[in-house]
């Protein structure tokens, strides 16, 4: 049986304990990390509150076709936005693309209500709106 034509490759989802744990945040913080954490909300977003360490690249921009930064660029990719909608886009393109990429569920808002660390734009206390 042949594949269908111009079928979409759903990348799977991890919970936020999972991504915390693959990208060094979890309770086990300080270990190596797997994977990089990809945050694809807009900046204004990203500069009130981030994962230490993630990686930005607005999903605005990764659809218009920007190249991923780096940082992210032959690694495991953990996709992140405020609650799990865009990070599911963003992931699918990355898939499209080739990358090993899923995304995050409830996105930082879980994240955030998992205690887990959130830094604003200058390395201080962020937040998730």
């Amino acid at each position: 049986m042949a594949d269908a034509p111009h079928q979409r490759y759903a990348p799977g989802r991890v919970g936020v304990p999972e991504a915390a744990a693959r990208t060094g945040h979890g309770a086990a913080a300080g270990t190596s990390a797997d994977a990089v954490l990809l945050d694809v909300r807009e900046l204004h977003e990203w500069q009130a509150g981030h994962a230490p360490r993630a990686v930005h690249l607005p999903l605005s921009a990764l659809a218009a076709g920007a190249p991923l930064p780096d940082a992210a660029q032959g690694v495991p990719l953990i996709v992140v936005c405020r609650s799990g909608n865009r990070s599911r886009q963003a992931a699918a393109l990355l898939a499209e693309r080739g990358a090993d990429a899923v995304d995050v569920t409830g996105g930082m808002r879980d994240w955030a209500d998992a205690g887990l660390p959130v830094v604003d734009a200058h390395g201080g206390d962020g937040s998730v709106s």
